[in-house]
């Protein structure tokens, strides 16, 4: 059963000392923005940083590449076969740009060794090439081939940054669609395109994520869209209601622009009724799961979903 609760770890108003180092860093190398760059080189630039700051991968996981109607995905299950059955969709952040199947490669592995159910990565299509509603599209796909395939299974969606979007949005089809769930882990999401949630303005600069970045990612995703989409689809926290959805792991950073929402959209589900663990990372930034090789609340993070879990599968 998961453990529901409000949890702040660390300090809050003061980044954590491996955050503020590798800011420090960061700033130092200069590192390119991947807009500046565009989405072809920003995805294998994206993913070079990942492969550097990423956890280790554990071993005694097999993993296998397939399709879902045409959908690039990865299975991953313990040698020796699922110890649950439990099925876990995966969907990887990136600001519906950049981001695949290899860039959060050791956090499924991670969740299928630690839970022994099957986890399943999909890489939904990316903007601009494919813009929205593409990526909800391939997540419905994802999510009717998981009931239809694993029929009597616990079910649960993961997913950090756009894939903690993609997560929402598509939890919220499930309820309607009659499909349970037993989870939905929402690692730092994006909930309402309007933006003017104070942290945006206050965390705009200085802490990797940038309200630029948020700005480049918005226009390729939504592209000829000029105003806010709000529509649930893409604004999550708009939705008309979100009674009757899955219980919530809900991970938020104290020093990411997108903290005010996840934190609204944590007490939206609690209104309603819903089952939520809301822990908020203070001393953290946006996107610290990718930097779990390095930094303490990035491990925290991939800790917390193992365990939220692995809780509803026993």
């Amino acid at each position: 059963m998961l453990e529901t609760g409000f949890y702040s770890l660390g300090m809050p108003g003061r980044l954590d000392d491996d955050i503020a180092f590798v800011l420090a860093k960061a700033a130092e190398l200069n590192l390119p923005k991947l807009g500046e760059l565009g989405p072809v080189a920003g995805r294998a630039e994206f993913a070079r940083r990942l492969s550097r700051t990423n956890p280790p991968a554990p071993e005694g996981v097999l993993a296998e590449d397939f399709a879902i109607a045409g959908i690039p995905a990865r299975r991953y299950q313990p040698v020796g076969g699922p110890r649950a059955k439990a099925l876990l969709l995966y969907f990887h952040g990136g600001g519906f740009v950049v981001g695949d199947l290899e860039t959060h490669d050791p956090h499924c592995r991670a969740l299928a060794a630690e839970s022994g159910s099957v986890v399943v990565a999909v890489h939904y299509r990316l903007a601009p090439e494919h813009p929205y509603p593409a990526a909800i599209q391939d997540g419905l796909a994802a999510l009717k081939w998981a009931a239809a395939e694993y029929p009597g299974w616990k079910l649960g969606l993961a997913g950090d940054s756009a894939g903690g979007t993609l997560s929402a949005v598509v939890a919220l089809h499930a309820r309607d669609l009659g499909i349970g769930l037993a989870l939905q882990m929402l690692i730092y999401p994006a909930v309402d395109q309007k933006g003017d949630f104070p942290s945006r303005a206050r965390l705009a600069e200085g802490y990797l994520l940038t309200q630029a970045d948020i700005d480049w990612f918005t226009a390729q995703y939504f592209g000829q869209c000029h105003s806010p989409v709000l529509e649930p689809d893409a604004s999550p926290l708009r939705a008309a209601s979100h009674a009757g959805l899955a219980p919530a792991l809900v991970l938020t950073c104290g020093f990411d622009p997108l903290v005010d929402e996840g934190d609204a959209y944590a007490e939206a589900l609690k209104r309603a009724g819903v089952p939520v663990r809301h822990v908020r990372l203070e001393g953290s930034i946006h996107g610290c799961l990718g930097l779990a090789g390095y930094v303490s609340s990035g491990k925290a993070v991939l800790a917390e979903a193992c365990r939220a879990w692995s809780s509803v599968l026993s």
